[in-house]
């Protein structure tokens, strides 16, 4: 059985986030999918991923970049470095775990809400009457995008919807993950694709 430890599903939420990522991944066209564990905080998200290669387990690591990470677009994906930035995140600190590979480890970049600004029409469907597509950064790489920026934006562009009201991460982000378009995100965000390609390689191996 193969874990995929992921940020999020604290405050109660660990049902809507394991749903979400599993609609997600199911959307993405993986038949065969892992377990998904709903860590709660980034930190302890490292650390139940940390606990599950210590114990010789079949494990994936996604969690928030919470920063922009540097450009290595242009080796292939399998090279990418992503413990490499969460070391020198000066919130981290993180050392590779023995036994963890860089392939087995994911970035959502910078935020899990910069892959909503690529689909902009499931946003516009979810929210309904009152959303701003307008507020939302626009002719930039999504993931160039810093995380406040996200945040902020988001709650502008659905500020005036009387449906379900302005954004609110806990309220709507895991059951807007359940509805967006894989393919969308995955075209708009290098490391989106470097998940999903990552994902069905080691389900389907």
């Amino acid at each position: 059985m193969v874990k995929l430890f992921v940020e999020g599903g604290g405050g109660g939420l660990e049902k809507e986030c394991r749903e979400g990522f599993r609609k997600f991944i199911k959307k993405a066209k993986i038949e065969k999918r892992p377990r998904i564990v709903a860590s709660g905080s980034r930190s302890k998200a490292f650390d139940d991923y940390r606990i599950a290669i210590d114990n010789g387990e079949e494990a994936l690591l996604l969690i928030d970049s919470e920063a922009p990470v540097a450009n290595q677009h242009d080796a292939d994906a399998d090279q990418w470095k992503p413990w490499a930035h969460l070391r020198n995140h000066q919130n981290d600190a993180w050392e590779q775990p023995a036994g963890a590979s860089d392939t087995d480890c994911h970035l959502m970049v910078q935020c899990m809400e910069n892959w909503f600004l690529a689909d902009s029409t499931t946003l516009r469907k979810f929210f309904g009457q009152g959303f701003k597509e307008n507020k939302l950064p626009a002719h930039r790489p999504i993931e160039q995008v810093a995380k406040n920026e996200v945040h902020s934006a988001l709650a502008n562009a659905t500020r005036d919807c009387k449906t379900k009201g302005s954004y609110r991460k806990g309220a709507h982000s895991f059951k807007l993950l359940a509805e967006v378009d894989p393919d969308r995100i995955t075209a708009a965000s290098p490391w989106a694709k470097r998940f999903v390609d990552a994902l069905k390689k080691k389900m389907h191996s």
